[in-house]
Formats: C-alpha cells, structure tokens, sequence
C-alpha cells in the first residue's frame, strides 16, 4: 500500500471535521451567556421557527437520535424555554412547545449567528454555494445508511 494514500492534507473529511469542530468551538463560547450549549441552540433555532413539535418531526429535521434529543429537550425545558406535555389522544406522543422564555431568549441570541458569519469571512455566495455543497453530501451519506 502507497503510504502517501494516507496523507491527512489529502482527506475531503479532515477539513470538513476541523471547520466544523472550530465553529462550533465558537458558538459555544458565544452561548455561554446565554447558558446554552451549541447543540441546545439547534434546538432552540428550530423552535424559535416552528413554535410547537414532537420528537419524531424535531429528530428528522435536525437529524438527532431520540436519544441525543430527550436528555436536550428535559434540559432546556428546566431552563424554562421549552415545555413537553403528553398527548391527551395517545401518551405515547410528547408536544413540545416553546415557551415565552424561550421566545424572549430568541432577541438575545439573535446577534450571535452574525457575529460567528462574520468570523467565518465568507461572502453570500460562498455561504450559499458551501451550504449546497454540504447538504449534497449529507444527501449522499444518509443514502448510504439505507
């Protein structure tokens, strides 16, 4: 086997983790007034859009495991920005629906996403054409996973 196969400079995947593990990095330093986690702000950017939802739709629009999402969910309803409640029809169905809380928490966290862009110095169309780029591969892994 030819060893400079294996150079980490060569690696589509390298680059991808590192820019991925430095934006987060900074998002949490930036959320760490707000006593946010990153993760826990995906969150609460889902429901700042869509108000009310079940673990089921927020696990397939963020693409979390039930798992990863309860234990994020119970937290940020201690937090007081979430609330979860049985269905009346099936208990088996958690609603979970942003609170006035979490809805105020919203103006505070609003300039963060714009302070880590500006960070990031990428024009408009270098955003867009990296988010299309990026769900394309997303797109073709979650394919794989069949």
């Amino acid at each position: 086997m030819d060893k400079d196969l294996l150079k980490i400079s060569d690696l589509l995947c390298f680059p991808l983790y590192l820019s991925a593990k430095e934006v987060t990095c900074m998002y949490n330093q930036k959320l760490k007034p707000l006593n946010l986690t990153y993760t826990q702000y995906i969150v609460m950017m889902y429901f700042w859009e869509v108000k009310c939802s079940n673990l089921k739709e927020i696990s397939k629009t963020l693409m979390l495991d039930s798992s990863t999402l309860t234990p994020i969910l119970k937290k940020l309803e201690n937090k007081g920005f979430l609330q979860r409640a049985r269905s009346c029809e099936d208990e088996r169905h958690l609603h979970i629906t942003l609170t006035e809380a979490g809805e105020r928490l919203k103006e505070e966290a609003l300039p963060i996403r714009d302070e880590v862009g500006k960070c990031v110095a990428l024009d408009d169309e270098e955003k867009q054409q990296l988010q299309v780029i990026t769900m394309k591969i997303i797109a073709k892994l979650r394919e794989q996973d069949v």
